[in-house]
């Protein structure tokens, strides 16, 4: 019996010393359901900015208009009998005068006479005013304003059906100006159209031939003051 009391001493301080061992094992990180949570974000960090959804419009061109066709210019004002201009040369009183074109186109300044003022520009008219007065000024200053006009007009005639002097109002094209006129006749020649044209020179015929021009085979031919346009 002492010898089982001495055996069994050692074994219960082994038991004993086991139980201690398990239970100081550290129980692993995942077995807590708290452990896989994110953690709360710091209100004073500094979230990184974000992109808006809607961006400032831009400025920029639409590609579409670089396509879109520009307007026609319309031509300088061309002088007309029956204008009223008011040319001034500078430090020249005697020279400076407002003047009414005549109807066969000129006006007459001292000095200079006779010059011709219909069919020209008031750029083209001063440059020729200042060529005249060279001879009696190195440098002459010349302003040439149109202070008053007569309403434009252009006349057809020949084989149309309502052939005299219409109004040019705006830029009219020479089609649209025949089919003011009535449109033609029967007989009507639409390949043999002229238009008579005077300018500095002189009066110039210009061809014009309506059957290309409607099926755009053509420039577009567009009416000036003072045109008579003949259709045989």
């Amino acid at each position: 019996m002492k010898i089982s009391a001495v055996v069994s001493l050692p074994l219960a301080i082994l038991l004993i010393a086991g139980v201690a061992k398990a239970q100081s094992v550290p129980r692993p990180a995942s077995a807590s359901p708290v452990s896989s949570l994110p953690a709360p974000s710091s209100p004073n960090r500094t979230q990184p900015a974000t992109t808006p959804t809607t961006a400032t419009p831009s400025t920029s061109t639409p590609a579409t208009s670089a396509t879109r066709p520009a307007a026609p210019i319309a031509a300088d004002y061309r002088i007309v009998p029956g204008d009223k201009l008011n040319i001034q040369v500078y430090k020249d009183a005697q020279l400076s005068q407002q003047l009414q074109v005549r109807p066969d186109g000129k006006i007459t300044l001292p000095l200079v006479g006779d010059i011709r003022a219909e069919g020209r520009t008031s750029a083209e008219l001063r440059d020729s005013l200042v060529e005249s007065l060279k001879e009696y000024n190195n440098n002459p200053v010349v302003t040439v304003i149109v202070t008053e006009t007569v309403p434009p007009v252009f006349y057809v005639m020949g084989e149309v059906n309502a052939p005299g002097t219409l109004p040019l109002r705006g830029q009219i094209s020479m089609v649209q100006a025949l089919a003011m006129a009535g449109g033609f006749k029967d007989f009507a020649k639409k390949k043999d159209i002229v238009i008579q044209r005077k300018s500095a020179t002189g009066v110039t015929s210009v061809p014009f031939n309506y059957n290309e021009a409607i099926k755009g085979r053509t420039t577009m031919v567009y009416v000036q003051p003072g045109d008579t346009i003949i259709v045989p």
